[in-house]
């Protein structure tokens, strides 16, 4: 696998950030670790951060580049600040940055699908909601999304972090609405759309474990298909993560990397 962390100017922030990205790379000769990567455009996993996070965590707490290896699969771990992946009332406009520019601008960097067939989203936390939010609002760009741990009620955004809450959403109620994922899931449904594949995991001790729930029993009863696991006594912590994340790459509908 090849590591690269990019740094450049977003014209949708105004300002410069980072990105960190792993590349498939085929080798034999690596010790403790054999990788693929097929002749033509890469599929790329899109994974985000949580709220107390940056663009390395995911480097830094999990094995995500020995689980990667052999699938020939490129991550794409962009920084999104605490702006829970949305153009911020009071902030910068992290989600047309995301949903919007930063694919565009990887691909343009690096040997990335853009078949909707070859790309995934995934994240954890905060993450976990932006990727539920990506796949819902615009599900024609994924074939799969995964949610570790994920708020899923914006109302909890504003009992459990406030300050938060007012620079990303502020009295705008209308973006409010906009970001609600069961208001998206509904409205999915409602319009018959062709979502991605869903996946929805939460350990049992977890302080979101409620709400992912009650996000679990609504889509359910909305007819949207939806993969859940849960771990009895798992709380909110890397150990979990590290571990559903090698789950979720496992599960990621990968076409075969000899096509």
């Amino acid at each position: 696998m090849a590591f690269i962390q990019c740094d450049f100017y977003s014209e949708v922030l105004g300002m410069s950030t980072s990105v960190q990205v792993i590349l498939p790379q085929r080798t034999t000769g690596q010790i403790g670790l054999e990788g693929s990567a097929a002749g033509r455009r890469h599929p790329t996993l899109y994974l985000l951060h949580g709220l107390s996070d940056d663009e390395s965590i995911w480097m830094r707490r999990t094995a995500i580049e020995r689980y990667a290896a052999p699938l020939g699969l490129a991550v794409v771990m962009p920084n999104a600040a605490r702006s829970f992946y949305t153009d911020m009332e009071n902030g910068y406009d992290y989600w047309t940055f995301l949903s919007e520019e930063l694919p565009q601008l990887c691909r343009s960097f690096f040997p990335l699908s853009d078949r909707r067939e070859d790309n995934f989203v995934a994240g954890l936390s905060m993450g976990g909601y932006g990727a539920f939010k990506w796949a819902l609002k615009k599900p024609e760009q994924f074939a799969a999304a995964a949610s570790l741990s994920g708020v899923t009620r914006v109302s909890e955004i504003e009992q459990r972090f406030p300050r938060d809450f007012r620079l990303v959403f502020g009295n705008n109620r209308e973006l409010l609405e906009a970001s609600d994922l069961f208001g998206l899931a509904r409205h999915a449904a409602e319009k018959k759309l062709e979502l991605p594949a869903l996946y929805q995991c939460c350990g049992t001790d977890d302080f979101l474990y409620k709400e992912n729930i009650a996000f679990r029993d609504y889509v359910r009863a909305l007819n949207i298909p939806l993969l859940y696991e849960e771990e009895k006594g798992r709380i909110h912590d890397w150990s979990y993560w590290d571990q559903q994340i090698s789950r979720v790459l496992d599960w990621l509908p990968l076409r075969d990397q000899a096509e």
